[in-house]
């Protein structure tokens, strides 16, 4: 019998706020161009907190520091029932800028957007995530980052 093993593609993503405006990037996808968080996979060997500020950094240039967690999301796309996303949403601040790194493949720009400006591009959402995202965010949500136990791939049996 050969059954094909299911995995959810587990995505981290940065949810950051600066007078009133969000960070998102605009980019190419298979449904065509699409507003998203900064956001991508989780590589292996990789913590959670490094994920989000590797992706933060390759598709926006700016250095993102994880404050907190913001949720853990759950979306299957309506396309591709095989596919299962796991998010986990950070916000935080933008440490850094850096004008002369180049963006991900894929990514036509960074841009700020106002909330009212983000829910009216609602149809060119690249999932319904960035519209949760944005509302968990401005209801206050927030949970700490120990909530998050990342063993190292060191762990030795029966020590913590």
């Amino acid at each position: 019998m050969n059954q094909e093993i299911w995995k959810p593609h587990v995505v981290v993503a940065a949810v950051v706020e600066q007078g009133g405006r969000f960070l998102l990037v605009e980019e190419h996808t298979e449904e065509g161009i699409r507003f998203n968080q900064p956001a991508g996979h989780l590589e292996e060997g990789e913590s959670l907190l490094d994920a989000v500020r590797r992706e933060a950094f390759e598709e926006t240039a700016h250095h993102f520091e994880p404050e907190a967690l913001l949720g853990i999301y759950r979306w299957r796309h309506p396309g591709k029932p095989q596919k299962t996303y796991l998010r986990f949403a950070f916000t935080g601040r933008i440490t850094g800028f850096d004008p002369t790194s180049a963006l991900d493949e894929g990514i036509l720009r960074a841009v700020w957007m106002s909330a009212e400006e983000i829910a009216a591009t609602r149809l060119r959402h690249r999932s319904p995530l960035l519209q949760q995202c944005i509302s968990d965010y401005q209801a206050g949500q927030r949970y700490p980052l120990d909530l998050l136990m990342d063993f190292a791939d060191t762990f030795e049996s029966g020590a913590r």
